[in-house]
């Protein structure tokens, strides 16, 4: 008869817990995961399903107890490096949003805002149509399975480990916020130009004839070059996307310590 002795469970456990804290961390952050609408046993079961695939796979920490101060700041340490991937996925969807904020507002669609429940805030429609035409973008792309392998590769560049050092390099998170305003003006250049264009038209025929009511044609016009310039771009906005997507793996990849400092900039 096998028996197990309690020092042996409890190293099972914490073997177990370990990895499943920074999954989870990371699925409640990271979209489309982290989305209010997804029921928290689907978050709970994804990350349980993950931590059993990846548990088997680490080294073991035998010398460590889950339940002493240094057990608990393993656990601490490891929620915290999943809300970090998770954080560099949600500022992408951000710079989306931005993006859409932008157009909207150039649109002059600023007044038409919903409630966004994945922030739990207002937003634009046109920002809301961006982020769902992206996470569309993101399943069909496989995008999501990727991301998932750049969490498992994590643990092989992100060691779980009793070092005070959270194990990746916190200044290439603080300087991957400047993606929310590069994304942001990547997407919604073409249609502010457009809008630009637009409006300098509309100025030079104010001035040609002052008996138009600039405001009676001027906001159907905005509104109308806005859509068409949104309808043009939608064919083209995969491959940026994709590019965006891909800069976002590869940031995800280099947050260990051990890998160059450097942060690519996005095509």
């Amino acid at each position: 008869m096998i028996s197990i002795g309690t020092q042996e469970l409890l190293s099972i456990i914490a073997a177990f817990l370990w990895p499943l804290t920074r999954i989870l961390g990371f699925i409640v952050v990271a979209p489309p995961f982290g989305n209010n609408g997804v029921p928290p046993l689907v978050k709970i079961g994804l990350g349980v399903m993950l931590a059993l695939i990846v548990a088997p796979t680490l080294e073991p920490m035998s010398n460590v107890d889950m339940v002493s101060i240094t057990g608990i700041m393993v656990l601490i340490q490891q929620f915290v490096v999943g809300l970090a991937m998770g954080f560099m996925v949600r500022i992408i969807f951000a710079g989306i949003e931005m993006a859409g904020e932008v157009a909207g507002l150039t649109m002059g669609l600023g007044f038409a805002t919903f409630f966004d429940p994945q922030t739990r805030g207002r937003s634009t429609a046109i920002s809301q149509f961006l982020v769902i035409i992206t996470t569309l973008a993101l399943l069909a792309m496989n995008v999501h399975l990727t991301m998932f392998e750049a969490l498992v590769t994590s643990f092989k560049t992100i060691p779980i480990s009793t070092s005070l050092e959270m194990g990746f390099s916190s200044q290439k998170l603080v300087i991957w916020g400047q993606e929310i305003f590069k994304v942001g003006m990547l997407l919604s250049l073409p249609i502010v130009a457009a809008l630009l264009i637009t409006n300098i038209a509309l100025g030079i025929l104010t001035r040609a004839a002052p008996q138009l009511n600039i405001f009676g044609i001027g906001f159907p016009i905005t509104i109308t070059v806005g859509f068409v310039m949104l309808g043009l771009v939608l064919p083209y906005l995969i491959l940026p996307l994709e590019n965006i997507f891909r800069h976002m793996i590869d940031a995800i990849n280099s947050m260990g310590q051990n890998l160059p400092s450097k942060i690519p900039t996005s095509p």
